[in-house]
């Protein structure tokens, strides 16, 4: 029997549960979204394909809903043109990373707090629908892209990496822990999901520039590394020297997912 692309996407994420027996010793949950690595601050934000492709939609004044937004970096480099922006994040604490940061920016801005979809009807119409490094912890992305469709007035943009963001790690699963971890999903696996639902995504690819985890400290990286392997601090001397000895990260590809909602229907 065919698998769908919707049903091979849910068992793919499925698949990147961390196993109970390592849950259980973990000393905090593993699955961290520090503020700080969120908060935008006052500076230029480096332009990326994604947020071209929103921006070549937008008029002067135009609305930007951006989903699951953290410290609001998607919605931000779109103003100007945009003067208005809508945030929705599960996070208390990235809402206020948010709403600080558009203050800053003489931007109005609205906040909703909780996950997308279920939290839907109190978000606002916005001009584009925005929702950067998302999608890989949505397991209906056709439910989650269709209702925000349904509050972009002209287009959504999906950002997310070509691969699952936590791959690189699976050198450190396996060495710590003798975990495989999943190949997939892909990013191509998030456009079939679309298209089998109707959604007419495009895709557009390219190598991320600018910051990345590798280049902070050391200290900072083997405590957000430790947190994320479910590891006592007292293994902080072995995991600081497997991270010492790994080759740079290449530079990472991300992929921009959109589509029009009048080509939608």
């Amino acid at each position: 029997m065919r698998v769908s692309a919707a049903q091979r996407w849910r068992e793919h994420l499925a698949a990147w549960r961390i196993p109970d027996h390592i849950l259980r010793q973990a000393p905090r949950s593993p699955w961290i979204h520090p503020v700080e690595r969120f908060r935008v601050g006052d500076g230029p934000i480096p332009d990326a394909p994604s947020h071209r492709l929103a921006r070549e939609v937008l008029d002067a004044g135009a609305t930007v809903l951006d989903i699951g937004c953290g410290g609001g970096r998607a919605a931000l480099a779109l103003a100007p043109p945009a003067t208005r922006v809508y945030g929705v994040d599960h996070q208390e604490s990235m809402l206020d990373a948010f709403a600080e940061a558009a203050e800053r920016r003489g931007l109005r801005h609205h906040a909703v707090l909780g996950d997308w979809p279920a939290v839907a009807d109190d978000a606002l119409i916005a001009d584009v629908a925005v929702a950067h490094h998302v999608a890989y912890n949505v397991a209906d992305l056709a439910t989650f892209a269709r209702v925000a469709a349904a509050h972009a007035r002209r287009r959504v943009v999906l950002e997310l990496s070509e691969r699952h963001p936590l791959t690189p790690m699976a050198p450190l699963w396996r060495h710590f822990w003798g975990l495989d971890r999943p190949l997939g999903p892909t990013a191509d696996d998030a456009l079939a999901v679309l298209r089998e639902a109707g959604i007419p995504a495009l895709i557009t690819r390219w190598e991320e520039e600018g910051e990345r985890r590798d280049d902070l400290p050391l200290a900072a990286r083997v405590e957000f590394t430790r947190i994320r392997l479910c590891l006592p601090a007292a293994r902080d001397a072995e995991l600081a020297e497997v991270l010492a000895g790994q080759p740079p990260a290449p530079p990472r590809t991300v992929a921009a997912i959109w589509w029009d909602v009048a080509a939608a229907g």
